[in-house]
């Protein structure tokens, strides 16, 4: 089993920084697509970012790209990702989540990954 533990949410200004980061811990998800979703009041889980560990590619949601970079450390076996220029609409619960592929058909679709954190909640404040 995978276990995954969000941190680093909290209040913030708009326009401020915030890092999250996803610790994991159990069966090595250390070769494995990893994502970050997020569900605000009232709406559905959306896609925010996602990265494969063959060739580091990157995916990013329209509406955070430039604003947000996620990035991995396998050694510490830890997925990050870097809020710059924060918006009141970020507002929200942020899930980390790992595949238990490689590459995944969809990075962007929530289907593809079978584990999740608990979240962690991100408030940006006007």
């Amino acid at each position: 089993q995978v276990q995954l533990v969000e941190s680093g949410g909290g209040l913030v200004q708009a326009g401020g920084s915030l890092r999250l980061a996803c610790a994991t811990s159990g069966r090595t998800v250390s070769n494995n697509a990893m994502g970050w979703f997020r569900q605000a009041p009232g709406e559905e889980r959306a896609f925010v970012a996602a990265i494969r560990w063959i060739g580091g590619s990157t995916y990013y949601a329209d509406y955070v790209k430039g604003r947000f970079t996620i990035s991995r450390d396998n050694a510490k076996n830890t997925v990050y990702l870097q809020m710059n220029s924060l918006k009141p609409e970020d507002t929200a619960v942020y899930y980390c989540a790992a595949s238990r592929m490689v590459i995944p058909a969809s990075m962007t679709s929530e289907t593809s990954y079978a584990y999740w954190g608990q979240g962690t909640h991100v408030s940006v404040s006007s």
